[in-house]
């Protein structure tokens, strides 16, 4: 944004629930937005934040903010809720931040939710601030040696992350807690200070269609609807045309607000708010907004994605997680599938290639030297439960968000980027198929009897039950060496006639006979004891193959 020369610069405000992140935002902020500080009675009465809060502040543009035209620095500070539960409001916030400040309770320190900020900040952010808050707790006598303490804890926490040389501020923002509100708030200028000189210029790309995070919505009377957020990419002016995909709507831009000021246009990275004509405020509290036809309704993706190493337990095949795209978290069924070959993947998935299917997804920096399958890439199949919007460009984190909020354990477990959106709710039937991925199958069955020179029938290599005709014409290999080709059934009972292609060997045909003539029929048709020559091992049938998962003609091929 430039009112005025003023450069906008989003900072989330993270932490483990209770570490004072909201009390910090309000001793920084001056100006306050709709939405800031959470409105939520039930936030006022527990103490803690449930919804994303937006405040902000304006500085002196330091020197080397300056240098690029700009005056004055305007911090919006995005409050992200600390609870265990909500930790899919955090990734829809993360998504529109410039800088992340991951502030901590020294008297508490590195919490499993903290961890989880990190992680999230990982994968969204490049820029990391930390504050080592509630330093007034700490006896005047111990607080030096517990600031050193904890100061080097977390910078060897941070020595296994990107955040490696993040600087560490010490504050104290609401000394005394509740009852001391008149105390002055510890270390808030120093912190100012270090926002100045951590702060960038970000990229933004004011061409390229209009994308509008919102999250807080109202009415107001005679005038029509407006949505406050952030815009992700592009540039917005007065009388544009906006869709809102989740209410299958558009809207005329009537008149734009930052912060109380009236403008014109709004370009990437900007805090705005936008009033279109009305619409009930109370069907969208959080979601998507672009020009229409940007951003789809899909029922679920193909996307190229990675383990999180700190995420403990197995990511399996066919098991379900919240994945997080955008501002929305849906359940969603997970296949997973990889490739040992290096692929040049840019945002599309390549259909042309052909990929082994996995029962879990592995952590590839942790794969043995001897493992028998070592992707490059790994690919995940996500079925939503239901539809729901995702916008250009997005990331998205898998996690366990139903795991015990008291567990000590990770519960992002994976990330990754979307290549293929499917849009039609039948995409199983319409375009999964044209996706070459395939299991690896074995099968095993023995011969039961010689019935030529060439030819022999086998049983219990495949059920009773299966259609044959998928198999007619699959080579199988012999125990004893020969090679053979399923040519058709025999009998009723499942059993299948295998031609051997070069015919058998005189020790195999030997032993066939042997195995044959090793009982010996009485009277009423019935067998005999076997004799001792049954004791022979049986001769077996081999059969291995590929079966391509998502074939809608359950496809079988051999290499």
């Amino acid at each position: 944004m430039m009112i005025s020369g003023t450069l906008n610069f989003n900072i989330g405000v993270l932490g483990h629930v209770d570490s004072g992140k909201t009390s910090l935002a309000k001793a920084l902020s001056t100006v306050a937005s709709t939405a800031s500080f959470d409105k939520n009675p039930q936030s006022k009465e527990r103490g803690i934040t449930l919804d994303l809060g937006f405040s902000s502040f304006v500085v002196d543009a330091p020197d080397h903010i300056k240098e690029s035209g700009y005056e004055k620095l305007q911090y919006t500070l995005v409050d992200c809720p600390g609870h265990a539960s909500l930790i899919r409001t955090i990734i829809g916030g993360a998504q529109i931040i410039d800088a992340m400040m991951l502030v901590v309770d020294i008297t508490k320190g590195m919490q499993t939710q903290t961890a989880e900020c990190l992680v999230i900040g990982e994968i969204l952010c490049d820029h990391l601030l930390v504050v080592l808050n509630k330093v007034d707790l700490v006896a005047p006598e111990k607080r030096k040696s517990s600031i050193e303490k904890m100061t080097k804890r977390i910078l060897l926490t941070l020595q296994q992350t990107k955040f490696v040389d993040a600087k560490v501020i010490v504050a104290a923002a609401k000394p005394g807690g509740p009852e001391g509100s008149d105390m002055e708030p510890i270390g808030v200028n120093e912190l100012i200070d270090a926002l100045q000189k951590f702060s960038y210029i970000p990229k933004r790309e004011t061409t390229g269609p209009f994308l509008f995070a919102v999250d807080h919505c109202f009415s107001i009377k005679g005038q029509g609807t407006v949505m406050t957020g952030t815009v992700l990419q592009g540039t917005i002016f007065v009388n544009d045309t906006v869709e809102i995909p989740s209410l299958k709507v558009t809207k005329k831009v009537k008149s734009m607000q930052m912060f109380r000021q009236p403008v014109e246009k709004a370009s990437q990275g900007d805090r705005v708010g936008v009033c279109v004509t009305q619409f009930d405020p109370k069907q969208l509290e959080r979601g998507v907004v672009g020009i229409p036809g940007l951003i789809q309704t899909a029922f679920g993706v193909l996307a190229e994605v990675v383990k999180i190493s700190y995420y403990k337990l197995p990511i399996e095949t066919k098991s379900k997680f919240h994945v997080s795209i955008g501002h929305e978290t849906v359940m969603a069924k997970v296949t997973f599938f990889g490739t040992e070959d290096k692929l040049c993947i840019e945002d599309k998935f390549i259909y042309d290639h052909t990929y082994k299917y996995q029962e879990e997804l592995l952590d590839l920096k942790k794969l043995d030297d001897d493992a028998s399958f070592k992707p490059v890439h790994q690919f995940a199949l996500l079925e939503f439960e239901k539809a729901i919007q995702i916008p250009p460009n997005s990331v998205l984190i898998g996690s366990k968000l139903d795991m015990d909020i008291h567990t000590n354990l990770c519960r992002l477990a994976f990330k990754g980027t979307p290549l293929e959106i499917f849009l039609d709710k039948n995409f199983r039937d319409t375009q999964l198929e044209k996706a070459k991925v395939y299991k690896n199958k074995s099968k095993e069955g023995v011969i039961e009897r010689l019935a030529s020179e060439s030819e022999v029938i086998v049983k219990n290599l495949l059920k009773k039950d299966t259609n044959i005709q998928l198999f007619l014409g699959l080579k199988v290999k012999l125990s004893s060496g020969e090679e053979g080709i399923i040519d058709g059934t025999f009998g009723q009972g499942g059993k299948l006639k295998v031609r051997i292609t070069n015919g058998l060997q005189d020790t195999t045909k030997a032993a066939l006979q042997k195995l044959s003539g090793g009982k010996k029929r009485a009277k009423g048709g019935q067998e005999n004891q076997p004799r001792a020559v049954e004791n022979l091992e049986p001769v077996k049938v081999i059969l291995n193959f590929k079966k391509f998962v998502f074939s809608n003609e359950k496809r079988l091929v051999q290499t």
